[in-house]
């Protein structure tokens, strides 16, 4: 007897199989060097145009430093008694030992001691400058190295990967200089070595912790022994091919990633990624009832459901891309390199997916085996009672739904986005660089690294050095020499600098009003033409663009939104309500942020990029599950009637869009993994929010209110005048 022949559908599956694989060999040792791609400084980040951004272009030229001069500050501190001349003596010899090692050796800044010696350029070197090292109360003291960082920074990611490194090695001489006193790496150095061990590992971690997430929940929603492996596999094929085409795109500047970025971007493909699984599968599975073959019932799936899938990934891709308008180039950076995530995952989705879902056919399911001509059980058991509870009660039901994100909506204003201090920027508080800086703020110890450089014409030196001196919020202030000993000043075409050692403000807020009062000073004094740069003049700059990329870019965000879903819906009344409902779980989101922060996680504050990242994620793929939700509506709506349709839609999809919706939550939350606090703050913010759309945005509010309104939400399009 022959064999029936195989139709063309096998062997287009087996060729897509060998494809990505072939894809997944080829990208995967190149994925593993984001890190090497990464630029982590501010002013990588910052537009030409930001003052401090100004200020370092002149900064850039004086000969007593680089563009890459970090200072190496360790504060020292005696818990029982007060630090004593030995004490002093030990700690400086332990200084000068601890620069002699291998690493900080090749880095310290060196200044001439006279007689052609060179030696280290270790501060406090004159006994003023000791005076100024030593607090009041003789409890703490602190010293200063100047390292030459440039050649680090150079190498990207992979320099960036050393400064843990090099502060370890500090420590490890200058923990415990002397009897009593412990030393504590901090200052810059201390905060970028604190940020690039939380990102060294950071696609070890969270991909190890979101495929064991994901697989859990997988197995709980299938309850199968073998369905889960096949999305996790084609997540994790979307990753790799992600990964590899930002590394090219980052290495040769098309793009900036930085390790905010990329941490991102693995939670975004996984969950973007699954959630497309488990629509596509959810739909095959409803077809292998209604038809025989596996290869028709996924034909008819994809058919399906490829347009609700293609629609929510260009809502995602293009909501991402509208960061390009932002000032920051982190941010900017972030619209292309998740955009990119969410395009592999689309195009991984709709091709490797089914390729390996049909080879296996319908025993991928097993023991719930979809056999042909079975019941369709979806309409039956939660959601078709949850579905008869809406269509009984609409009005009720998006009323009451509706006051109580308001309510919730209401706690938004509480939130406090105006940036996050050094300090607070870490979800664990005892790091050492964290413990340094208050141990300086209890001591009332200036920081030997000065916060702020300001860069003036040469010629109003002294009226700039006289403004400072009366400026409430500066401690001292010195101009940059080339000879500490003398104190000349340094001059460059015409320009001078002075280092401003700022007093220590109780709150990030306090520090900003602090810097713009010094900022509008400087700005006063005739001839100066100052420019106010630095670390803490970047930092406020940073924040001053985030706030107008805010309000630039969210309103550009919901115009694409709102004309795909036009464009998706064939309807101008549907696309403003999705709109509407979306908007108020964005600020429901940020008003139990507020409260969780405050009264949970005990945070200082929110990153004045919160409010910006939390709508795009949210607003992005929030709307993503009213496009899967409408798209089936309408198909309903067609056969049977929009009222009808609505419930019928509610009750099929339910499940799984909420499982969907668990996913995309849980892998965001591993964000909080990270001792970050932007990133625990966004993905607690993206994982709550996704969970408030799923649960009442998505399940009560939209149907109840397209119940409600019946064929009219169609308008103006023809569906409006033959259905009911």
């Amino acid at each position: 007897m022959a064999r029936t022949p195989r139709p063309r559908a096998f062997t287009f599956s087996i060729l897509a199989i060998i494809v990505w694989l072939a894809v997944g060999a080829a990208l995967g040792p190149v994925s593993g060097k984001l890190a090497d791609v990464q630029k982590n400084q501010n002013s990588d980040f910052l537009p030409p145009s930001a003052e401090s951004a100004e200020a370092q272009k002149y900064l850039d030229t004086f000969q007593t430093g680089s563009k890459f001069d970090l200072p190496l500050t360790v504060v020292f501190e005696k818990t029982t008694g007060t630090i004593t001349p030995s004490d002093r003596n030990s700690i400086d010899a332990a200084v000068m030992s601890a620069l002699k090692k291998p690493m900080l050796s090749k880095l310290v800044k060196t200044i001439d001691a006279g007689n052609g010696v060179k030696v280290p350029a270790v501060f406090p070197a004159t006994p003023e400058q000791q005076q100024l090292a030593l607090s009041k109360d003789g409890k703490a003291y602190v010293v200063n190295a100047m390292l030459d960082f440039t050649s680090i920074f150079q190498r990207g990611g992979a320099g960036f990967k050393q400064i843990p490194l090099l502060a370890a090695e500090a420590k490890s001489a200058l923990e415990a200089p002397a009897p009593g006193v412990h030393g504590y790496v901090t200052g810059v150095v201390g905060i970028f070595a604190e940020l690039a061990g939380a990102f060294a590992n950071i696609d070890t971690v969270l991909i190890g912790v979101t495929v064991l997430v994901v697989a859990i929940i997988l197995i709980v929603v299938y309850r199968s022994p073998f369905l889960w492996f096949f999305p996790l596999l084609s997540a994790g094929t979307a990753l790799v091919t992600a990964q590899g085409a930002i590394y090219q795109l980052a290495k040769h500047d098309v793009l900036t990633l930085n390790g905010q970025s990329q941490g991102i971007l693995t939670v975004l493909v996984f969950g973007a990624a699954t959630d497309y699984a488990l629509l596509l599968i959810a739909r095959y599975r409803e077809e292998l009832r209604h038809v025989e073959s596996k290869y028709a019932a996924m034909g008819n799936a994809l058919r399906a459901v490829w347009e609700p899938i293609a629609a929510s990934a260009a809502t995602v891709s293009i909501g991402l891309m509208c960061l390009q308008f932002s000032e920051l180039k982190s941010n900017a950076g972030l619209g292309p390199v998740g955009a990119v995530g969410i395009i592999s995952a689309l195009v991984v989705l709709l091709t490797f997916l089914p390729a390996l879902l049909v080879l296996v056919g319908r025993r991928v399911f097993w023991p719930f085996v979809p056999h042909y001509g079975s019941e369709v059980v979806e309409t039956k058991g939660v959601w078709g009672r949850i579905a008869n509870g809406v269509g009984n009660r609409p009005r009720r039901t998006w009323i009451v739904s509706g006051l109580a994100l308001l309510l919730l909506a209401s706690a938004a204003t509480t939130l406090n986005a105006d940036g996050l201090a050094s300090t607070d920027v870490f979800t664990n508080k005892n790091s050492p660089a964290v413990r340094g800086i208050e141990i300086l703020n209890q001591h009332n110890l200036v920081n030997p690294a000065a916060d702020a450089t300001v860069v003036i014409n040469a010629s109003a030196l002294q009226p700039t050095l006289a403004a400072l001196s009366s400026d409430p919020g500066v401690a001292r202030s010195m101009p940059r020499s080339l000879d500490p000993r003398t104190g000349a000043p340094q001059i460059v075409n015409g320009k001078a600098a002075i280092d401003i050692f700022l007093k220590t403000q109780p709150t990030a807020e306090q520090s900003q009003l602090a810097l713009r009062a010094l900022r509008d000073h400087l700005h006063s004094v005739p001839g100066a033409d100052a420019l106010l740069g630095g670390q803490s003049a970047g930092n406020l700059d940073v924040q001053d663009a985030s706030k107008h990329d805010r309000n630039l870019i969210i309103p550009i965000v919901l115009l694409v939104i709102m004309v795909i879903l036009m464009l998706l819906l064939r309807s101008i009344l549907a696309p403003v309500l999705l709109i509407g409902t979306v908007v108020l779980s964005y600020f429901a989101t940020l008003g139990a942020s507020a409260l969780v922060f405050d009264h949970v996680f005990h945070f200082a504050g929110a990153d004045s990029g919160f409010p910006l990242f939390a709508f795009v994620f949210l607003v992005a793929l929030g709307i993503d599950y009213n496009i899967f939700l409408m798209t089936r509506v309408r198909e309903e709506s067609m056969r049977m009637g929009t009222r009808p349709g609505t419930l019928k839609a509610l009750a099929v999809t339910g499940g799984v869009i909420t499982s969907a919706g668990i996913v995309l939550a849980a892998t965001f939350s591993v964000l909080g993994v990270l001792p970050l606090v932007f990133l625990a703050e966004t993905g607690f913010a993206v994982a709550f929010g996704v969970l408030l759309d799923t649960a009442i945005v998505r399940s009560l509010l939209v149907p109840a209110l397209t119940y409600d309104i019946g064929a009219k939400v169609w308008w103006p399009s023809r569906l409006t005048r033959t259905t009911v």
